[in-house]
């Protein structure tokens, strides 16, 4: 049915002050069909809450996808 993506990194990075985003980046193949990706990043989307950042689409056919989510940090409360 569909092969797993080749390629995942994940990072950290802040865009606004305040605000940071945890990055996926996923190369899929070019024999995936866009109905596969699609659905793939749907999946994603729902269930992981990442949203797309990127799609770039190379020379080969590949695809280079940059998927974002928000870091939200909880503060401690301290009672004194």
């Amino acid at each position: 049915m569909s092969r797993a993506p080749l390629h995942t990194t994940p990072q950290r990075r802040a865009l606004n002050p305040g605000v940071e985003y945890e990055f996926e980046k996923l190369t899929l193949p070019r024999g995936l069909s866009r109905n596969v990706v699609t659905r793939m990043l749907v999946d994603r989307a729902e269930h992981g809450g990442w949203e797309l950042d990127r799609l770039r689409i190379a020379h080969d056919g590949s695809r280079r996808v940059v998927l974002r989510r928000k870091i939200i940090r909880q503060r401690s409360t301290y009672f004194v």
